[in-house]
């Protein structure tokens, strides 16, 4: 048999597995590959299974505790990123040089459920985990200032000088309740803060993202109860099971209201919250940025009348 008959005949690992192979690989946490690639943990879990069979070898030690790399999944990452790289240098060499853009998102979001974002970033040759990382806010603003990225998407403008970088307003997601669907608040088609007093707020640390945590808790003090609050899991999954045990509630972006189980519903905010509290997504270039095609994709991302501030209520 020919070499050629041979590889069209194989049946090999898809781009899909090793990228998802990678991404738990370097992080080491099934809940952050997963975030990182903008999708839910039982696909991401699929995937890695499906590669595992294959390759006829297991890749990770997994325990309650924590994911390791086995020998075998050691000595594929430095095959799966020799892989992954030819074939970006093969997308790219059969691109223009200026059509090409390094465009980071924010992982609090998925982007492929805002369609109208989803298909301005499609039309900058840039649709995929590759080439548009998928990181947290802060990670992304250092990723823009070491110019490994050209254009960020960040929840939240942060408190960058304007000389440092530009920002332009994009995009104002929503938040929905994910709550347990037994609980007397689910009945009402949207739920005031006030009403599930009696649960625990699944909250994040402030270091997470200071500037979405303080336009938070501005609001929070405003309530009349206070809100009795629980650290997050570092599993989102988990966190969304405890909830269905009637175990507390959280406040979700709406892209990330996706997984359904027995037990789990989401509910709008009721109206004063759900203007408080909706994430502000901005475009952000440097401000020395002189490339025409990154100066022309902020401005096709912007939106002409960014919305009003809410008002920071007297604490």
């Amino acid at each position: 048999m020919s070499l050629a008959a041979h590889l069209i005949s194989s049946h090999f690992p898809t781009i899909k597995q090793l990228q998802c192979f990678l991404a738990v690989a370097h992080e080491l946490n099934f809940r952050r590959a997963a975030e990182r690639l903008s999708m839910t943990q039982p696909p991401l879990t699929r995937q890695i299974q499906s590669l595992e069979d294959l390759l006829g070898q297991p890749l990770f030690g997994r325990t309650t505790h924590k994911v390791t790399l086995t020998d075998s999944g050691h000595a594929l990452v430095t095959k799966a990123e020799a892989i992954l790289t030819a074939l970006s240098a093969l997308k790219q060499d059969a691109q223009p040089a200026a059509a090409r853009l390094r465009i980071g998102l924010t992982r609090t979001l998925n982007f492929e459920l805002i369609s109208p974002l989803n298909r301005l970033l499609a039309a900058f040759h840039a649709s995929d985990e590759m080439e548009m990382p998928s990181l947290t806010s802060a990670q992304l603003l250092q990723s823009l200032a070491k110019n490994s990225l050209d254009l960020i998407l960040t929840g939240e403008k942060g408190p960058e000088a304007e000389d440092t970088v530009r920002y332009a307003w994009v995009y104002r997601e929503p938040l929905r309740i994910a709550m347990p669907s037994a609980h007397p608040a689910s009945l009402s088609e949207n739920v005031a803060l006030e009403a599930l007093a009696d649960l625990p707020l699944c909250w994040f640390p402030r270091s997470a993202n200071p500037q979405f945590y303080d336009k938070c808790e501005r609001y929070f003090s405003t309530l009349s109860v206070t809100l009795k609050r629980v650290r997050e899991p570092e599993d989102s999954l988990l966190m969304l099971a405890h909830i269905a045990r009637g175990k507390g509630f959280a406040l979700m972006p709406q892209s990330k209201c996706t997984f359904h189980q027995a037990g789990l519903c989401y509910r709008p905010l009721a109206d004063d919250a759900a203007k408080q509290l909706a994430i502000d997504v901005y475009a952000a270039i440097r401000a020395d940025e002189t490339n025409a095609a990154v100066v022309n994709a902020l401005i096709a991302l912007s939106q002409p009348d960014e919305p009003e501030a809410p008002a920071h209520p007297r604490v």
